[in-house]
Order: structure tokens, then sequence, then C-alpha cells
């Protein structure tokens, strides 16, 4: 019988994608999703096909712990959070109950489950979590130095979990992984915002040219968390997935404009686009940059699509979505 997967976050960019690689590979797969009014289930269609879908707020105990009755899962990936970074500045209280709270909810309702030591957890963390260091590529042992309440939303529950493992001992394991891209619905991410902007014919602004990312196209993603399910005896422990493709986000825009032969005259640097979330410019962080060895080692692990192979995908795709 196949193992049973709760996946939260179904309608996000990562979850909307594991789920269709999770049926595709014959789990038994369910789904949290947050009733809106205001969301299109058509738009998802192609992705949730074949999961079970439970409606449930992660911020309210009750709802999780009667979601995961119902679900009875083997193995819980939880990947549901609010995550732009601007935003977490102007409205910090409403990550603090879906991102920590959430996640103490997801963490102890397993607890309640029988059996809850022969269950996994699989914690979405992030790189953003290490925030300005010393030295690049971080590592896990680095200290977790996050500069965003985002971030810290999710470095204290990258805390609280291995925490919990070790105390209660859930059977938790923390993924931290780097930007990602590849997404099919939402434009306000840095590639997905390039490309269509560029498509467009638009200008192109470019606020902190000089920061270094890595990008992580989402099959790498999905890959990074199919291998810490399978993985047996890693309760506990944190594990960075990147792409070790860390580059400017000047270089990015250059890059890609000239896959794309756009006016590199209409990029400007130095400069966000009119009405973006204002950031402290003590938080901006110069790089963000991990160290996969680990991933690789102790789950067999590594990054297969390279950066410009994944932006020729991406440019496909909203070239064909955009019609141009």
């Amino acid at each position: 019988m196949a193992d049973r997967i709760l996946v939260t976050g179904v309608t996000g960019f990562i979850g909307s994608h594991m789920v269709k690689e999770l049926v595709k590979q014959n789990y038994e797969v369910y789904g949290l999703m947050r009733y809106a009014t205001n969301r299109n289930p058509v738009l998802m269609k192609d992705f949730l096909e074949g999961a079970t879908l439970i409606n449930c707020d992660v911020s309210d105990y009750i709802s999780v712990r009667e979601a995961l009755k119902r679900a009875n899962p083997d193995t819980v990936v939880h990947l549901a959070a609010l995550s732009p970074v601007r935003d977490s500045f102007e409205k910090p209280f409403p990550y603090v109950y879906t991102n920590i709270i959430g996640t103490m909810n997801i963490a102890y309702s397993i607890l309640e489950l029988p059996d809850f030591q022969n269950r996994k957890m699989v914690y979405a963390s992030t790189a953003e979590v290490y925030g300005i260091q010393d030295k690049y590529p971080s590592k896990e042992d680095s200290v977790l130095n996050p500069v965003s309440p985002y971030a810290n939303t999710k470095a204290m529950t990258d805390v609280q979990l291995r925490m919990m493992s070790r105390v209660y001992k859930l059977n938790a394991t923390v993924m931290r992984c780097t930007n990602s891209y590849g997404r099919k619905i939402d434009t306000s991410f840095f590639v997905e915002y390039l490309v269509n902007t560029m498509l467009k014919g638009e200008k192109v602004y470019i606020g902190a040219p000089e920061s270094l990312r890595e990008y992580m196209y989402v099959s790498d993603h999905v890959g990074a968390y199919l291998k810490a399910i399978a993985k047996k005896g890693v309760s506990g422990e944190a594990f960075n997935a990147s792409a070790g493709n860390a580059i400017s986000n000047k270089d990015l825009a250059y890059k890609i404009a000239g896959m794309l032969d756009f006016d590199v005259e209409k990029i400007v640097l130095g400069k966000y686009p009119p009405n973006y979330p204002l950031r402290p410019i003590e938080s901006d962080q110069p790089c963000i940059a991990l160290d996969h060895t680990k991933m690789g080692k102790v789950m067999g692990w590594k990054p297969e699509v390279s950066l410009d192979s994944g932006l020729e995908r991406t440019i496909k795709f909203w070239s064909g979505k955009l019609g141009v």
C-alpha cells in the first residue's frame, strides 16, 4: 500500500508541483488548502488532480488537528507559509500567525497521532535564515542570523522543530532551500518578473544590482524534498539545497536580456519598481549562497538543471502564455 503523504500549502508554487510529482509516483496524497473566496481552483486543477484536498487554516489548532486525524499521514510535508520578504516588514503579525503558530500547530498535532515516532515531518525552512554571514557559502552549522521578520519566523520554527526532535522525539527534517523559479502563475518573484517584463518590452528595475543570489529550478527543488521524504535516520537535522550558481541581480538581468534580445538601455539599476514594498537598508543581504555538500553526501541529491537551461524553460513557457 502506498504511503500517505499530507502536503500543506498545496496552492503555492512548490506545494502544487510537489503534489503533482507525488501523485505521479503513486503516493496517496492529501493536501491542506485554506478556503479563500478569491481563489480560482481551475488554475490549480492540473497540479492538484489526484490529491484529496482538505480545507484547513494552519493558524487554527483545532482545524489542523482534525485535518491530520482525517488524513492520518505517514509523512507531512509542511510548505504552507507567508513568504514575500519585503511585505513582512510592514505586516509582521500575519507572518507570526501563519509561519510560527501554523508550524507549531502542525508539529503538535503530529504528536497527537498514534505511533507518531514512526511518522515523518519534512519542514520548509529557507536560506533566508542565515541572514548576513561573514563567510559564504553558508553551511548547516552556521549561526542563524535572520534580518527580516519573515526570516525570523522561519529561524524560530527551524530551531523549534529541531528541539522537538530531541525532546519530544518528533521525527522532523528541516530543509533550507535557496531561491526557486519556474512559476506558471505568479510573476512577482525575481526571475519571473524579469522574464515577463522583458517579454512585454517594459522597463526593468534592479534595486540591488550587486547582491548575489542562487536560483534553483522547480524540479530540483521538488527533487530535494522527495529525497528528504524517502531518507530515514535524519530526524532533527537540517539540510541545505541550492543550485551552486550564485549570480548578481544585475548579471542575471543582463543574461536574460541577452536570451531575449532585450534592449539593456531599459534596465534601470539601483531602483526598485514603482510602489515596491520598502525594505530597511540594514537588512539588505549582499549574498545568499548555500553549501549543499551535506545534502549530496547524506541523501545523494544534487541539482540537475543548469541556470541557462532553467531560464530557457521559463522563457519558453511565458512566451507561450503571453503569445509573444
